[in-house]
């Protein structure tokens, strides 16, 4: 079975993020979404995410493609991907891995998804 784990906040959940997750499923046979926390939100983009985090995790549970949510850690975000072993990590077409993270990626194959329709469904956009 190859699994495919992908991460976003997912602050509101949109059409695009439901592309992602299709994208994602095509490579594989188990799609895990790591939805990210409400103080990673914060940390990363600079503003409190408008949704909390236990409703985000419920709304990406409630997308019958997705096969397991759950959220990411608090410290060391990335360790996730030790428990969960995915064989492909993918992400979307406007993330990038972060500098520090690139080794500990290596080992698994990471590929880049295609936007669907950036110009209307990008939660930047949709606040």
């Amino acid at each position: 079975m190859k699994k495919i784990i992908v991460f976003g906040s997912f602050d509101p959940l949109h059409d695009g993020h439901r592309s992602y997750f299709r994208q994602a499923k095509s490579l594989g046979d188990f799609l895990t979404v790591v939805v990210a926390r409400d103080e990673n939100i914060a940390r990363i983009k600079n503003h409190k995410s408008r949704i909390k985090e236990n409703n985000r995790l419920q709304a990406v549970q409630a997308e019958k493609i997705v096969d397991k949510a759950i959220l990411g850690d608090k410290n060391g975000e990335y360790l996730v991907l030790e428990r969960e072993n995915p064989d492909i990590i993918a992400v979307g077409y406007d993330q990038v891995v972060p500098k520090d993270l690139k080794n500990m990626v290596k080992k698994y194959k990471v590929i880049t998804l295609k936007p669907y329709k950036p110009e209307i469904f990008k939660s930047s956009k949709l606040g």
